[in-house]
């Protein structure tokens, strides 16, 4: 993609990140979520050669060339972005609460989702290891990215119940013999989400964010859609690398980078438009 500097309020620029790296370089250290898989760092460059455009402070809107005509991203949101925004950053902030009867709810409509012809004993029970779980209470693998992350674990099942039980049964390819837990990679790839998206800071400081605030406009759903394909791309990944359990941040690292050039594409206006949505069923 050609980026076209343009003045639109004012003087607007795009520097490319001087410190973009191939899969195999990365050298920095990242730390473990409290899920028990390790994580991406936010500022860790991704998998590819593409330059990864951070937006100077002086921003208020970008102008890029895309379907070969001008379109403005500006960060001066719409109405609708602002209040859909708004109300993923408070679904972001909702951390697990066990003695709350709606997050209890969720917890046992995701067993239904995920088990219908199996009864669930108790929502503490060693059930909750055959899906993925690092112990027979789901809700201490929650810390790390908080309540969306069984939100997300729920759509994904209730939306493409196929591919998500095929990623659940660990279905087609050549698996490793040490495998990565379900349920905790999916809290895993919320997290990681949420780092790429950049959605909690005050002002944009990179341009995924601003192609997301597009794609959210277009559908509330955005985020949990997003979810799903980088769900079935980590998977893909792991696969075509012939990965193991100790691999899973390079994995996961190169899943970043997979998302971050296809939302980067000139084709693509919403998530439904990513190349890697057609692995979805």
């Amino acid at each position: 993609m050609r980026v076209v500097r343009i003045s639109c309020v004012g003087t607007r620029h795009l520097s490319p990140s001087s410190s973009v790296r191939g899969c195999e370089a990365h050298s920095d250290d990242v730390s473990a979520s409290s899920a028990g898989l390790i994580n991406a760092d936010a500022e860790d460059a991704s998998c590819s050669s593409t330059p990864s455009w951070r937006i100077k402070k002086s921003l208020t809107c970008v102008c890029f060339n895309r379907k070969r005509a001008y379109e403005r991203i500006c960060s001066n949101l719409t109405p609708l972005q602002e209040e859909r925004l708004k109300r993923l950053r408070k679904r972001m902030k909702n951390y697990y609460d066990a003695s709350r009867p709606d997050h209890q709810d969720a917890l046992r409509a995701l067993w239904s989702a995920t088990y219908p012809d199996e009864k669930l004993q108790d929502l503490i029970s060693d059930q909750w290891k055959n899906m993925g779980w690092q112990g027979k209470d789901p809700s201490t693998d929650f810390r790390g990215a908080g309540f969306i992350s069984l939100e997300n674990l729920l759509f994904f099942a209730k939306t493409f119940s196929t591919s998500f039980q095929r990623l659940l049964n660990k279905q087609g390819g050549k698996r490793a013999a040490w495998e990565y837990p379900f349920a905790v990679a999916g809290v895993n790839i919320t997290f990681m989400i949420m780092q790429m998206l950049d959605l909690e800071a005050s002002k944009p400081r990179s341009f995924i964010r601003l192609v997301f605030l597009q794609m959210l406009s277009e559908s509330e759903w955005a985020f949990d859609l997003l979810y799903c394909v980088a769900f079935v791309v980590m998977d893909k990944q792991w696969l075509d690398k012939n990965a193991t359990y100790m691999e899973f941040n390079d994995v996961l690292r190169c899943t970043r980078g997979q998302l971050e050039r296809e939302l980067m594409m000139d084709d693509v206006f919403r998530i439904e438009d990513m190349p890697s949505f057609s692995l979805l069923s």
